[in-house]
């Protein structure tokens, strides 16, 4: 299943799409997929998931996201990611899920964190 049939299956089927831990490892590491951070700078510059880029919450503005690949978002636990993912889908945006294990369920499950 391609990158793009996945996003597409997640935001038609859910009210809060998330993507699971396999898929998200899979789009992270090759590259298709943009990873956007939304814990505060202290927590981000503490341990990221590589390629992550951060948008704090606090400073959250859906029409600062990149658009030239699905964006999945993370936090810590994922309950900011879900709220900035209801932010997104209030904009009408389809190609945004979060990562609803963040930080600490991709470190639990021997995902690589960047200092």
């Amino acid at each position: 299943m391609s990158l793009a049939s996945l996003f597409a299956r997640l935001t038609s089927s859910v009210s809060v799409p998330a993507i699971e831990h396999e898929d998200f490892e899979k789009a992270c590491l090759e590259g298709h997929c943009h990873v956007i951070d939304v814990r505060e700078p202290h927590e981000y510059a503490a341990g990221r998931i590589p390629h992550a880029v951060n948008h704090p919450l606090s400073q959250f503005d859906p029409a600062k996201l990149p658009t030239d690949k699905p964006v999945v978002l993370v936090c810590q636990a994922g309950g900011r990611s879900a709220k900035a993912l209801a932010q997104v889908q209030a904009t009408g945006r389809k190609d945004v899920v979060h990562y609803a294990l963040g930080t600490g369920g991709w470190k639990q499950r021997g995902g690589a964190i960047i200092l």
